[in-house]
């Protein structure tokens, strides 16, 4: 302790930190960061005139399947209006024809009410968009902006009846967090205004912004009507979540909005995805109307240039005396306690008064450090280990899963018994896409590639956990590591959503000229021992469990079934009336001698089948009775229905039957077929 409290070794240490902090590594620049997500947060709400109108849970209630038809979100617009609004921002992509017909009655409402739609940037362009321009002085410093290569735009019914058209983009800090939102766009050479500046340009009534560029980026931005928009050299405004908007649902909203801005968002579970802020996760709308909040109130949240250098000032000169004062304990511990409770308040009282941003991390560690070095090594130790979770589980979990993770290790470590939900995935199709392929290995393995990243992505957005990937198949869980109550209800969504992900990845290959493929898929509940698992050189995560075989089992049965996705009965038991379930057969897996209820899921509305449900059911009353004859004659019947998704399972059925016909069954037989076979 003495050796490392001597002032040689603090000198040293004062040497390292100095550098570091002179240098910061990204994970300096996020404690730095957040720290001034602190600063930014702790202020007194300031409510504005900005509401935003969620497509939630209620919507998809009142009006049905997202996306609504374009004629329903015409009378959203005039609703709005109806109610007061002074502004409607339309934060809903639409660039594609609508499946009913109504994108003209959609385009008629926006030449008669004025809304402010969002166009996404992208790698190439879909559709045009409009650009209201702007007066940039020094265009040729253009490259120092955010650059895109295109931009996917909305139809042109919507996109060029509009008053007017904003980008959508997001530039996440080192650490992913939502800080600053840009507010301009440079989209194959030409400067696209933000969807916040757009609107304020559209409120302020002026026709175009103006930018004054130099080499180092934007030296000022300013709406005519308006005034000043304070940015950073990159264009980018921190985000003031001091701003607070009202947050209402389209299908309950206020009688008068009393002139105010209505930003329309989709926040309903399964369709929108929050991204994390200085306040959480928030959704898209929700971030707009903090950031069009910010501009309002024309707050310039800033960071000075001068700023490092005084923190770093600080740093050394505390950090010296410190070092003087380093032979008393006390003293030191004292000193110590007594710098950071000068400078944090400081930093506080700075961007309370002025908007100044200072960052106290880098000499309150440093003091720290140097009095108590041994906390250097436990930081360090822990740094590392959250350092080697994300790279063990990047890829195979989401972020916010392995951010747990990082708190938790023991997770990881000690294992767990515990109820999960277990879905395996397998490839259709395989050959003949391999031998269009021929001797084109290397695009053969990039298709492959894009199929396991299209299907990873319904998992990792679900915050499930995929275990292995074998071959082309893929096995992954819920509930494990973290909770989820409704895991059942889960993964069987997440299993419908890979299937439609296949669709879309189906849709690349014919345009590559290549065949199709599918996929199966079983899903079983079911208890299961988690944990790192393997030798002391080479482990992973992993899952064991009778479960975990019968899921397999069901996985391996769709085919024989001709249907995509096979579900278990506990999984069953707890989402019955969450899905479209048929039921298949009562099928004892190999290796087992008790028959399972399994049932396939169909992505269909229910209430349009229901007496094909009926008759489905009938047909097996009467196989598990042996009318084998009267279950022939309603399969054939309902061939056809069910949008002709269980047709061949139909005509695998009868075959069944035809076979059961020739067997010498007794009268109380249990109508179990068991498997001979994985």
């Amino acid at each position: 302790m003495k050796r490392l409290l001597s002032p040689w070794w603090a000198l040293l240490t004062l040497a390292a930190l100095t550098y570091m902090f002179a240098t910061p590594s990204n994970f300096i620049q996020s404690v730095k960061l957040n720290y001034f997500d602190t600063l930014i947060v702790n202020q007194e709400p300031v409510e504005n005139n900005i509401y935003v109108a969620e497509i939630d849970e209620a919507a998809l209630e009142k009006y049905g399947q997202y996306p609504f038809p374009r004629n329903i979100y015409a009378n959203i617009i005039k609703d709005i209006y109806d109610r007061g609004a002074g502004l409607v921002v339309w934060n809903i992509m639409m660039p594609e024809p609508d499946r009913f017909g109504g994108d003209t009655v959609l385009g008629n409402v926006l030449y008669d009410y004025p809304v402010v739609v969002a166009t996404r940037p992208s790698n190439k362009s879909v559709n045009e968009a409009i650009n209201p321009g702007a007066a940039i002085i020094n265009p040729e410093y253009l490259d120092m902006l955010l650059p895109y290569d295109g931009i996917i735009a909305n139809i042109s019914d919507v996109e060029f009846n509009a008053v007017g058209s904003g980008i959508v983009s997001t530039e996440p800090e080192i650490d992913g967090v939502v800080r600053r939102m840009p507010t301009v766009a440079v989209v194959d050479g030409v400067l696209y205004p933000s969807l916040a500046l757009e609107t304020l340009r559209v409120v302020a009534g002026d026709i175009s912004f103006q930018i004054k560029l130099q080499p180092n980026g934007v030296e000022k931005m300013r709406i005519p009507q308006f005034g000043i928009i304070p940015t950073d050299n990159e264009g980018r405004v921190w985000i003031d979540w001091s701003q607070k908007s009202k947050n209402v649902s389209v299908a309950n909203m206020p009688d008068d909005f009393a002139g105010a801005v209505v930003i329309v968002d989709v926040t309903a579970a399964g369709i929108a995805n929050p991204a994390p802020t200085a306040i959480g996760s928030v959704f898209a709308g929700q971030t707009q109307a903090a950031v069009l909040g910010t501009m309002f109130a024309g707050t310039n949240i800033q960071r000075p240039d001068w700023a490092s250098a005084i923190e770093l000032l600080s740093l050394v000169v505390g950090s010296l005396l410190l070092i003087i004062l380093s032979r008393w304990m006390i003293v030191g511990l004292i000193t110590t306690v007594a710098l950071i409770g000068s400078i944090v308040p400081y930093s506080m009282y700075a961007y309370a008064t002025d908007k100044f941003l200072l960052d106290v991390t880098a000499p309150t560690i440093t003091f720290v450090i140097i009095a108590l070095q041994v906390y250097g090594i436990k930081f360090v130790r822990e740094f590392l280990e959250k350092q080697a979770i994300k790279k063990q589980f990047a890829g195979y979990a989401s972020a916010e899963v392995v951010e747990i993770l990082q708190k938790n290790p023991k997770l990881i470590k000690e294992g767990q018994k515990k109820e999960v939900s277990i879905v395996f995935s397998d490839l259709r199709g395989f050959t003949p896409l391999g031998e269009s392929f021929g001797d084109d290995v290397k695009g053969l393995t990039t298709v492959m590639n894009n199929y396991m990243d299209a299907i990873t992505k319904p998992v990792l957005d679900a915050d499930g956990m995929i275990i292995k990937y074998i071959g082309d198949a893929s096995m992954h869980i819920h509930n494990a590591p973290i909770n989820d109550p409704q895991h059942p209800k889960t993964a069987v969504q997440v299993g419908l959503n890979m299937l439609k992900a296949v669709e879309k990845f189906n849709e690349k290959l014919m345009e590559q000229g290549k065949p199709k493929v599918g996929m199966g898929a079983g899903i079983n509940t079911g208890l299961g021992y988690i944990g790192e698992m393997g030798s002391t050189s080479r482990h992973s995560y992993d899952i064991l469990g009778d479960a975990v075989s019968t899921a397999a089992r069901l996985e391996s049965a769709c085919k024989g079934y001709g249907v995509l996705l096979i579900v278990g009965p506990h999984t069953y038991d707890k989402t019955e009336d969450d899905f479209f379930y048929l039921k298949l057969d009562n099928l004892a897996v190999k290796g087992k001698t008790v028959g399972l209820e399994i049932y396939t899921v169909l992505d269909i509305d229910r209430n349009k089948h229901g007496v094909d449900m009926l008759n489905h059911n009938t047909m097996h009353n009467f196989y598990r009775t042996q009318h084998f004859d009267q279950a022939i004659v309603i399969c054939e019947q309902l061939k056809g229905c069910f949008e002709g998704k269980m047709d061949e399972y139909y005509d695998i059925w009868i075959d069944r039957c035809e076979y059961m016909k020739k067997q010498d069954l007794s009268y109380d037989w249990d109508g179990i077929f068991r498997a001979t076979s994985k």
